[in-house]
């Protein structure tokens, strides 16, 4: 009883904690947040930090849950395009947006009152569970502030749960530049560190640990020293052409903390390689035993069932994992989706192509051995282990253990419904993917699904290291070697990524994948070839926006649209579309369900009735590599309305007035 008195109380706390108002650094007087008997006890501790477990990416209702976040990027598109993709059709929002402090004020609450306790010696309960609470809490900070970085560059620095005074929170609504805001990251991560358990305290992975804290160390320095080196002297980096952090006199004298940004991307990538094979070297991969199980006295894959499993502990390079409960009305509709079209998010034939075959030759190199793309057959025909797996096709069994708890089961996989106005029974592109699939028709009640997700896997780790040994030294070492060659294996690849290599056509590359490209230009086939890696391992697990950006891989359709395509429409894969003798799809049309043929053979999911915004293709605009700071913040931070005052400055090219886009800043 009293643990659930104190996790009704800790619910309470935080409900009224995130329900405020994200404006103005989200004042609310400290007198309305928690008793002042609150925090002494251990399990208090535990209750507070486990409740900001729901700020890590997870599996939802009606979505395809993390599988989907990746829509919207040169991998996966869903139903509708992003007005990002259209230049002046993002716009600045008059309130809202990243601009949020509430789960940092959480974290900065817990930490400004349980540390003094703790130094002193004042809080009850098992000391080592409370170090990993206290270790809990820096990592959550961190991980706010990474979201902060990621989405908007600069961000203030606030340390302290701020009192309910205009003028305090003016004043701590100063932006601090990029890498100062890493470093104090990397600092919360060290102390998190320090204090998390070697392993999970629950023996199951669902609390974090060391590894946790060391891979979203790699991440965040991996991200921070590309994008200084590919926005490096431009309005996105401080102290760049046009950095708009130069406009404000508290920011005049600043430098970087290494002495340059040279030195700075030297040291982070430093960081980055160290983090990274702390993490390589403790956790192994998972096996690819290289089945699609397609009957049930087949033996399991666990490459596959990691992504699917209702229990992912005993998945080895799981580091962490968000565990689903039906019992509890804890649940989500992954597995429904993942037996048709994903909710209606689609694998890009750019993606698809990009993939090697099992040889580790590209499909158009002499000597592939690449049967096509007339039929989804042939396109897994002897490819990369990953797609083989993870690329559906009809026919297949999606259902091996019959339920009647699973209403919602689609037992066989049929053909790709690309007219479909509906997410729920959609195919975007006519390729999807079966990653969230779990074989058990009993997880296919609508929003019943109890699967795990995954948030964090040491193969993450191994990649980081690669690019980030490639990005300093231009070279790789022996880590990189074996690390590259355990994905390789894994991914079922000769394990020569020298062979790939030497058969890369950058040209050839450049149709599919922007990630051939920085800041306009085409890189090293070598470095080319880490990203392709990583593209490749993390299908649909929501990191292909992040690194598109810090890799400036989208300057090029400034210039040059770039059409987003699927799978091979026209071609003998419109027979499927015949009912009674006649096709159903229409195209050339206001009312069209497919794009025509004279357009491209390929489906085009944007380009059916010619009203689409991007019927052209996409485009993109220097701005939008960030995100712009809601039209609110300016003025709640001004005088007398007069923006220009607002200690708080703008992203580069964006407008500071609600419903305008963006100028275009080069």
């Amino acid at each position: 009883m009293k643990k659930q008195n104190i996790l009704v109380l800790c619910l309470m706390v935080i409900a009224i904690m995130s329900g405020c108002s994200s404006d103005f650094l989200d004042k609310t007087p400290p007198s309305q947040i928690t008793p002042e008997q609150y925090l002494w006890d251990e399990s208090q501790l535990a209750s507070y930090s486990i409740n900001l477990y729901t700020n890590l990416p997870a599996h939802g209702n009606w979505s395809y849950g993390t599988f989907g976040i990746d829509q919207n990027t040169d991998n996966m598109a869903s139903m509708g395009y992003n007005n990002k993709y259209v230049p002046g059709q993002w716009r600045v929002a008059s309130s809202g947006g990243v601009w949020d402090f509430s789960a940092i004020r959480r974290c900065n609450y817990f930490l400004n009152t349980v540390l003094p306790r703790w130094k002193a010696g004042k809080i009850s309960g098992d000391a080592s569970a409370i170090k990993q609470d206290i270790g809990e809490m820096y990592f959550f900070r961190a991980w706010s502030y990474w979201g902060k970085v990621d989405s908007l560059g600069d961000f203030p620095i606030v340390k302290q749960y701020l009192s309910d005074d205009s003028k305090v929170l003016i004043a701590n609504s100063k932006r601090a530049p990029s890498p100062d805001v890493v470093r104090f990251i990397i600092s919360d991560l060290d102390s998190a560190t320090l204090l998390l358990a070697a392993t999970s305290p629950d023996g199951a992975r669902n609390r974090m640990t060391k590894t946790c804290a060391q891979l979203l160390k790699s991440r965040v320095t991996l991200f921070e020293a590309t994008w200084l080196k590919y926005f490096k002297n431009t309005a996105f980096v401080p102290n760049g052409s046009g950095w708009p952090g130069a406009t404000k006199d508290y920011n005049k004298s600043w430098q970087y903390p290494a002495g340059s940004i040279d030195a700075e991307i030297s040291w982070l990538l430093d960081q980055s390689m160290s983090s990274a094979a702390a993490v390589a070297d403790a956790v192994p991969l998972q096996n690819n035993n290289g089945i699609l199980q397609q009957d049930a006295a087949q033996s399991t894959n666990p490459y596959f069932n990691m992504f699917s499993d209702v229990d992912l502990s005993p998945y080895q390079e799981v580091l962490l994992w968000r565990r689903y409960d039906k019992g509890l009305g804890i649940t989500h509709n992954v597995p429904v989706y993942a037996e048709v079209g994903d909710y209606g998010i689609g694998l890009t034939r750019g993606y698809v192509d990009n993939f090697l075959m099992s040889n580790g030759l590209p499909i158009y190199a002499v000597g592939s051995g690449y049967e096509g793309d007339d039929y989804i057959t042939d396109v897994r025909q002897n490819r990369d282990g990953r797609l083989w797996l993870f690329l559906k096709e009809p026919g297949q069994k999606n259902v091996l253990w019959p339920s009647s708890d699973g209403d919602h089961a689609t037992a066989v996989e049929g053909t790709p419904l690309i007219t479909s106005s509906t997410p729920e029974t959609a195919y975007s592109t006519g390729y999807a993917i079966r990653k969230g699939l779990n074989y058990n028709q009993n997880q296919c009640g609508n929003g019943q699904g109890y699967t795990g997700s995954v948030v964090f896997r040491a193969a993450e780790a191994y990649l980081n290291y690669i690019e980030a040994c490639y990005e300093k030294n231009h070279a790789l070492d022996g880590k990189s070697d074996a690390y590259w060659r355990e994905i390789r294996i894994r991914a079922k690849i000769d394990p020569d990524y020298n062979k790939t290599i030497s058969a890369t056509d950058m040209s050839q590359e450049a149709k599919n994948d922007w990630g051939a490209y920085s800041a306009g230009s085409l890189i090293d086939p070598t470095l080319y070839n880490i990203r392709r890696e990583r593209r490749s391992e993390l299908m649909a697990e929501g990191l292909r926006e992040m690194d598109l950006r810090r890799w400036r891989a989208k300057d090029q359709m400034i210039s040059t649209p770039y059409h987003i395509e699927g799978f091979k429409l026209w071609g003998p894969m419109q027979n499927w579309y015949i009912t009674n003798g006649k096709s159903t799809l229409t195209y050339g049309s206001a009312t069209a369900n497919v794009s025509a043929p004279t357009t491209s053979i390929y489906l085009r999911p944007y380009e059916k009735t010619g009203k689409e915004l991007v019927y052209n293709g996409y485009r993109w605009i220097m701005a939008h590599y960030l995100e712009p700071i809601n039209a609110n913040e300016f003025l709640l931070t001004s005088q007398n309305n007069d923006v220009s005052t607002s200690p708080i400055y703008q992203n580069p090219g964006w407008p500071t007035q609600a419903n305008q886009g963006a100028t275009g800043a080069q």
